[in-house]
This record gives structure tokens, C-alpha cells and sequence, in this order.
């Protein structure tokens, strides 16, 4: 049987998308093969999920300002801003105090010459930081741009690149601030409308462009630049949910923003929405900003979590208490050391949990903070807010915007929302207000405002897919375990914040009762394979393998079994995908 998604290894998911933030890996050898670093498949990897595999054009970039800047046997990273860039270096320090202060060193470029600052300049702030260092200390770079998300985004790598070699981008020790200015690289000059009406001369014009960018950009995706504020501010308030119409962006922002919202909290607007670099980011900024609110306390993280959600609250704060079941009775353990005068900073939880799709109790979680001062911070990025309304229970909503909310696997983001109701909002908001730095790039935001307009139906379309693969999975004698928040024995919990239009997610996982059979349900399924989920396809992968491949007896004593196999469901038309998935589980072996 010829399959439909037989992508090669290491091509873009979706093909010819330069920004693509997956990666085929079709067969479980090769997600073994790129854990384990073997050449034949990382030789092919023309991209990555961008938090695990630094952008083609982000290295390219840095390799461009070490030529120029940097000493022999050095490397660079880069952020968006000194700041960002000051944590990374925190960081270098604190994971190889022997480090002299003149190895590792920040480089800030910004945009300069004679003439006055422009207004494109203004908008966009072309302007990045970048850490140098020793060749040999890039493990340590590396896992901060891993955990943290502060990174740079490969669209602001490749506009930025393109001001240096123009000359533009300079060390910000060689300039006055009076000299500062720029029109931007020349491809960037050409305005263009919200919505492109002449779509026939962007065909025509095709020929001409690079097709991965002409791929991306076509049919109106390409905005006016100068657009990016209200781009940001219309995708605030589709997450505040008082934008839930497919409009374009003139609507969108011609409408109150106190308008009927689907969260609905008393007083909450687009004002408590802050936009990140990618959801990891939010959580780690979270994170960070909780500290400087509360002081250096230890924090819970609930239920097995995304894997960097533990390790940003194990290496950058006085660590964590980890209950990885998200059981009643682990919740009767943190009561217990509470009562015993324990006390934490903040308690970390997914709604539902990833993979184990298992759903903390948020109202009792709500009752024990607010008893014993501790924040509360709910991902809700798997469940999503048009299935379930958790901020009445959480000091802080984080999500990755990078998943279902914009659907097309080409762009990241990440939000933060302060709940206006919440015991400590005073506090936060002023904490917020203070330290919150909006590093996401203005092409991104331009991408993410296009992409999530239609998050309302597609949600709704994910939902009734999802549920007919659990149906089809659950029915089967060889499948084992079927994850999915409707099947849990914490539904219960799940259906306590479901909306009442809510439905279940688009996020599922199983599991064999061997290897093999897992294996080979794998390789004959005809999805798409790679990391990342939320898409407008269907995305499956061997997610603790993927994930957690050097940690893997770790997650067996959670009950994340190795073989497990997850499926980000899209927007496929039902039967095909029931038929996709009844031929994989036709191909175990009797």
C-alpha cells in the first residue's frame, strides 16, 4: 500500500515550509536513529521542532557574527534581547562556576547610521543579543535555549542576518543612540495589504521568489508589517476569548473589548494577555516573574508533565517537589506538608496532562493555595479554552500557541493570562508590568494573527475526529491502553472546567501489549510523524521515545510506558482518517 504521508526523513512538516516546526521522522527506527545521533538520520534533518534543533538559518546567522566578532574556537547564540541574553549567561556561570568572565561574553547589535531611526525600525526593533563562547561549552547553551524558550525565532534570525551583511546591524558599543536607524532589508520594503485582493500577480510572481517563502506567504498570508501591533492585539483577544468570529483583522479589532468573552471571569480583558516567544517561554518567564513576586521558594509541579515544564523549575529556582501520578493521594501529601508548614512559591499543572491525558482536581489544587499562599499555574495547551475554562482555579493560564491555536506548524508563540479574581493578581499584575518584555517577532505575530482565525471551528472539527479514533483504538483487542481525558478515571475533573460546548481535545495516546506491536502499528500508519501536536494534520509520534529517550525507566515508574504511541488528530474527513487507523492496527502481527 503506496501512503499518502510517506515524507522522507528529516523534511519539513509541512513540506516546503521554511519555518515548519516539525519533522518528518517516519518510522520508529529513525526517532530511536535521531535520539540516539546516528548520521543517517541527523545528515537529512533539514529542520527541527525549534526549542530541540537550533534553525538552519539561526546558525547560519550566528556562524556570521563569530567570523566577525568572535575569537578562534568561539560560538554564539542568540536572543532577542540583553536581557534574555543576561539570563543565559546567569546560566553559564551557575553550570561551570570555573568559567573566566572573558570567555563567554554578550554581544548586542543594533540597527545603525547617520540618518534618523525609521518608522519600520520602530515597529519591528530589529535588534538581537548574542552570548559568545568557547566551542566546547555549547552543551550549556543548548540546554538553555532548550528549557527556557528565550531563543531567537528563525524568521527574525533570517530579517536580522539580512540588516548585518548590509552593514546595518552593528556592536552597540561603536555607535551613539542618536545614530541608531534603519529601512529594513530590502525584500521587507514592498508593503503589502491584510488581505492580499489580486491574488493572480503573487501567482505570477512566483517564479520569481524562493518556493519554500512563496509557499508560505501565498493567498494573503503576508501582511503589512506595519500591522504588527494590531495583529498582537487582535490574537490577545481571540486567547481572552472575546474574538471567536473567522474575521479579518480590521473587524477583529473593530470590535469592544469588553465584548462577551468565552472566559468568563469577572473583569478579565485582552490587558491580562501577554504574548511569548513560544509556550515554553511562558512558562518559564512565569516562572521567573513568581520569584521576583514571592521570593526563592520551591515549587510543585503536578502530574507528569511536558519534560521541560520540571526541568525549568529544577535548574532555575531552589528546585521542585515532583508528584508525577497527579493522584488524590499525592494532593493528601502536599496537604500533609503544608499542615506540617512546608511552603512553596506556585504549583504547576497541565489540563489535561501530556501524555497520560489525566486531569488534576484544579478545585481542590484552588482551595489548598489560596489556605496556604502558594500560586497556582494551569498549561492548559493540550485542552485548550474552548473546551475547558480552568482560569476560575489558576493566578496564571499558560498555553502554546504554537499548537491548535495556530494550526499550521509554522510559527511559535506563547501566552501568559493573570486571573483577575485571583488572590494574588494585585501583586502579579505589578510584577508583570514591571518585568514583561514582548520578544515576539513582529513577522510571527503577523503569521499567528492569520493562522488562529479560524481556532473556533477547527477545534470543533478536532474534537469529533479525535473521538472517532479513541472509538476505533478502545475496539481493538491488540491496543492495550487508550489515553484520552473522556476515558480517564479523572473525567470527573475534566468535565468540572469543560465548557458547555466543550469537547475533549484533539490529543490522545495508546499503548501495545509489546514493542513489536507497537512498532509496526507505527510504521503503517499513514500520518504524518514527527514532534509537536495541535496541527491541522494528523501528527502522530512515539512521544516517550521522542521525549524521554534517556530517561525512559524514569517514566515507567510513572506509568508512561515507552511504546506508547500519540496522536495529535486533525482536520481530516473522518472516515479516511478511521480507515488510516484500522489498517495500521491491521498490520500487528497475529
Amino acid at each position: 500500500m503506496a501512503f499518502e504521508n510517506d515524507v522522507e526523513v528529516g523534511e519539513t512538516i509541512p513540506s516546503m515550509t521554511a519555518h515548519a516546526v516539525s519533522v518528518s521522522l517516519p518510522t520508529w527506527r529513525a526517532n530511536v536513529g535521531y535520539e540516539e545521533g546516528e548520521e543517517w538520520v541527523l545528515s537529512k534533518m533539514k529542520t527541527g521542532y525549534p526549542r530541540f534543533f537550533i534553525h538552519k538559518s539561526i546558525e547560519k546567522f550566528a556562524t556570521a557574527i563569530v567570523k566577525k566578532y568572535g575569537e578562534a574556537g568561539a560560538r554564539a547564540i542568540i536572543f532577542p534581547s540583553h536581557a534574555a541574553a543576561s539570563r543565559c549567561l546567569e546560566f553559564f556561570f551557575h553550570q561551570d562556576p570555573e568559567l573566566e568572565p572573558q570567555q563567554v561574553r554578550i554581544l548586542d547589535l543594533v540597527p545603525a547610521a547617520k540618518k534618523a531611526r525609521s518608522e519600520e525600525c520602530a515597529i519591528i526593533s530589529p535588534k538581537i543579543s548574542a552570548i559568545l563562547f568557547p566551542q566546547e561549552k555549547f552543551k550549556i547553551a543548548k540546554t538553555y535555549w532548550q528549557h527556557s524558550g528565550d531563543g531567537i525565532s528563525s524568521r527574525r534570525a533570517e530579517y536580522c542576518h539580512a540588516l548585518f551583511d548590509e552593514g546595518v546591524l552593528v556592536d552597540s558599543a561603536t555607535i551613539q543612540e542618536s545614530a541608531r536607524f534603519c529601512k529594513g532589508p530590502r525584500r521587507y520594503q514592498k508593503k503589502t495589504s491584510i488581505d492580499l485582493s489580486n491574488i493572480s500577480d503573487r501567482l505570477d510572481s512566483a517564479a520569481e521568489q524562493d518556493p519554500t517563502q512563496f509557499v508560505e506567504e501565498r493567498f494573503g498570508r503576508n501582511l503589512d508589517i506595519s500591522m504588527t501591533s494590531n495583529a498582537k492585539l487582535a490574537v490577545r483577544r481571540r486567547i481572552a476569548g472575546s474574538l471567536t468570529a473567522d474575521v479579518g483583522l480590521t473587524e477583529a479589532l473593530a470590535l469592544e473589548k469588553d465584548l462577551e468573552r468565552t472566559r468568563k471571569v469577572a473583569g478579565f480583558s485582552e490587558d491580562d494577555v501577554y504574548l511569548y516567544a513560544c509556550g515554553m517561554n511562558a512558562i518559564f518567564m512565569t516562572h521567573q516573574s513568581l520569584m521576583a513576586a514571592k521570593g526563592l521558594l520551591k515549587s510543585v509541579v503536578f502530574g507528569f508533565p511536558y519534560i521541560d515544564t520540571l526541568k525549568v523549575t529544577q535548574k532555575f529556582g531552589p528546585g521542585c517537589l515532583f508528584y508525577g501520578f497527579g493522584s488524590s493521594e499525592e494532593l493528601d501529601d502536599l496537604e500533609r506538608r503544608l499542615k506540617d508548614g512546608e511552603r512553596y512559591l506556585a504549583l504547576f499543572t497541565e489540563f489535561p496532562g501530556n501524555p497520560l491525558l489525566r486531569s488534576p482536581d484544579l478545585e481542590r489544587i484552588h482551595s489548598l493555595a489560596d489556605k496556604y499562599d502558594f500560586f497556582v499555574v494551569v498549561d492548559e495547551t493540550v485542552g485548550n479554552f474552548l473546551n475547558v475554562h480552568v482560569l476560575p482555579y489558576a493566578d496564571v493560564v499558560v498555553s502554546s500557541l504554537t499548537k491548535v491555536f495556530s494550526g499550521d506548524s509554522n510559527v511559535m508563540g506563547g501566552s501568559a493570562i493573570l486571573n483577575p479574581k485571583g488572590r494574588s493578581y494585585n501583586i502579579l499584575k505589578r510584577t508583570w508590568e514591571n518585568n514583561f518584555e514582548d520578544n515576539h517577532w513582529a513577522e510571527d505575530s503577523i503569521f499567528l494573527e492569520r493562522n488562529s482565525r479560524d481556532f473556533v471551528s477547527r477545534i470543533e472539527r478536532i474534537n469529533v475526529n479525535a473521538e472517532a479514533i479513541c472509538d476505533v483504538l478502545r475496539a481493538h483487542p491488540r491496543v492495550k491502553q487508550v489515553n484520552y481525558p473522556k476515558f480517564s478515571d479523572t473525567r470527573p475533573f475534566y468535565d468540572k472546567c469543560r465548557t458547555p460546548n466543550g469537547g475533549y481535545g484533539g490529543l490522545l495516546s495508546a499503548t501495545f501489549f509489546s514493542k513489536e506491536d507497537s512498532v509496526a502499528f507505527f510504521d503503517n500508519l499513514d500520518t504524518a510523524k514527527g514532534p509537536s501536536l495541535g496541527t491541522n494534520f494528523t501528527l502522530s509520534s512515539p512521544y516517550v521515545i521522542l521525549a524521554h529517550y534517556g530517561e525512559l525507566d524514569w517514566c515507567a515508574s510513572y506509568g508512561v510506558e515507552a511504546n506508547l504511541v500519540r496522536f495529535s488528530v486533525g482536520l481530516e474527513e473522518p472516515c479516511k482518517l478511521v480507515n488510516i487507523f484500522r489498517h495500521a492496527l491491521e498490520a500487528i502481527p497475529r
